[in-house]
């Protein structure tokens, strides 16, 4: 099906209609605010091109919702899918939020969370500042796609595989790339980058251990010279140095070097970089389409 109006409207047809399609975005910016129920399991959508196809809203996680109170990140996004399968392809979600000066109170701004188990996304682009792509549960996938943004932009506790992905940092002063939230060693949860590039301005951490047992691992990876030395922080919490799992293996560029890296991250060996470089580190080859 092919629609022009929002996709708000479409999202009520096949509600009312209790389908299932492939929802083809036509025309450009569309300013809207979107909530995919879980009710709706099997959503696709698919624009023409990231460039061209843009969904926009401008919320912040201090602005007053309709109770009075502020909306928090979580309902910030400018689109949330709450639903299972779910698929998007050439499509940008995009925070127009100002970007705010680093460490401001309030200022997260998502472009798109997503809470559901079994997402894809290709080809997309998630534009923003400070906690762009709340990456917040459930296993999901991301090929070709594009995220910028300043602090924090790629954050949650899903067990995300991002391949061949261009992350874009956007500051004047010190940001992060990721922020996982992973609590506990027995969650199987972590983000794994695999041919991706870091590039943008400012001094960029890989990521930062907002979880006790974060994991992330970045894998023939292009990164920039923006990357600090030290790679990684702990979050102001020593005690997480002897439980995250930060990781490299055989990335590349004036920012890859590991040799300044804090002494509780690692320089992986293939065999155990090879659990995270596959879809088989978000059980991909049991749900994803071909």
């Amino acid at each position: 099906m092919v629609f022009t109006t929002t996709l708000k409207l479409f999202l009520l047809i096949l509600l009312v209609q209790n389908t299932n399609s492939v929802t083809h975005i036509k025309g450009s910016a569309k300013r809207e605010k979107v909530d995919i129920p879980a009710t709706m399991a099997f959503v696709s959508i698919q624009g023409e091109g990231a460039d061209k196809t843009i969904i926009e809203w401008d919320d912040t996680a201090d602005r007053k919702g309709k109770n009075g109170k502020p909306l928090g990140t979580y309902a910030s996004a400018t689109v949330a899918v709450n639903s299972p399968y779910f698929i998007a392809k050439n499509v940008a979600f995009k925070n127009t939020a100002p970007q705010p000066p680093s460490g401001a109170l309030g200022k997260q701004a998502v472009a798109l969370r997503i809470s559901a188990d079994m997402a894809a996304f290709v080809g997309c682009k998630f534009i923003g500042a400070q906690d762009t792509l709340y990456d917040h549960k459930g296993r999901h996938y991301f090929k070709n796609c594009y995220i910028q943004g300043s602090v924090d932009f790629i954050f949650g506790n899903g067990l995300s595989l991002y391949e061949g992905c261009h992350l874009n940092a956007k500051t004047n002063s010190f940001g992060a790339l990721t922020a996982q939230k992973r609590g506990s060693f027995l969650e199987e949860t972590g983000f794994s980058f695999v041919r991706c590039k870091v590039t943008g301005s400012g001094a960029l951490y890989l990521g930062r251990a907002w979880g006790s047992f974060s994991r992330v691992v970045f894998a023939y990876t292009y990164m920039d010279k923006i990357i600090t030395p030290k790679g990684w922080w702990n979050w102001g919490d020593k005690n997480r140095e002897m439980t995250v799992f930060f990781g490299q293996f055989k990335c590349w560029g004036p920012g890859a070097e590991y040799g300044g890296r804090v002494s509780w991250s690692r320089e992986l060996t293939r065999q155990e970089a090879e659990p995270f470089i596959s879809l088989d580190f978000i059980d991909g080859r049991h749900w994803l389409p071909h």
